[in-house]
């Protein structure tokens, strides 16, 4: 929760930037003004992907408005193993993002891992734009629009990111997937 309460003074402060309340960003984003204002409160999780919405549309790096930092690297930017910027998107997923570094995105990557847990425990996203998910150990279920898909090692998925989905490790293992999200 913590990094949620230094998320949210960004929130607010990229919000006002632009000009708009949060009656006007949550009309932009297609969502309840309560869930802007819980959101920019840092007392509930913030999904990553209306953490994606709001940089894009208000034109801010993703990297900024998670840590605050700028990214300054425009040709090319090499992240070694074990170095992604941690995430502390879901008090049970690790998301480690893999092109911070990097100045001007127009894609996310993160290498996720996700524990195994029952079908009722599993929490439903949605976003804007879409995904590519491709499995690295151990065995995904994506529930997409409620339809289970079972992903190996190998495996992969492209979806768009407007369909509900959630996930989860199967076999009482975890996960571990590259995630790209445009």
């Amino acid at each position: 929760m913590e990094q949620y309460k230094e998320i949210a003074p960004r929130l607010v402060g990229v919000r006002e930037g632009v000009g708009w309340t949060p009656g006007e960003l949550a009309d932009l984003l297609g969502v309840p003004e309560e869930k802007v204002t819980a959101y920019e409160s840092g007392t509930v999780e913030i999904p990553v992907g209306y953490l994606l919405d709001v940089s894009r549309l208000c034109r801010v790096d993703l990297t900024t408005l998670i840590s605050g930092r700028e990214p300054h690297l425009k040709s090319y930017s090499l992240v070694r193993k074990d170095e992604g910027f941690a995430v502390d998107r879901r008090k049970d997923y690790d998301y480690k993002s893999l092109g911070y570094k990097f100045a001007g995105r127009e894609m996310e990557p993160f290498l996720i891992t996700v524990p195994a847990k029952s079908g009722e425990d599993m929490t439903e996203t949605s976003h804007r734009g879409q995904e590519f998910i491709y499995v690295l150990e151990g065995r995904l279920e994506v529930r997409l629009g409620g339809e289970p898909i079972i992903a190996e090692p190998g495996d992969s998925l492209y979806f768009d990111s407007e369909t509900p989905h959630a996930l989860r490790g199967l076999d009482g293992k975890s996960v571990r997937f590259l995630d790209v999200i445009l």
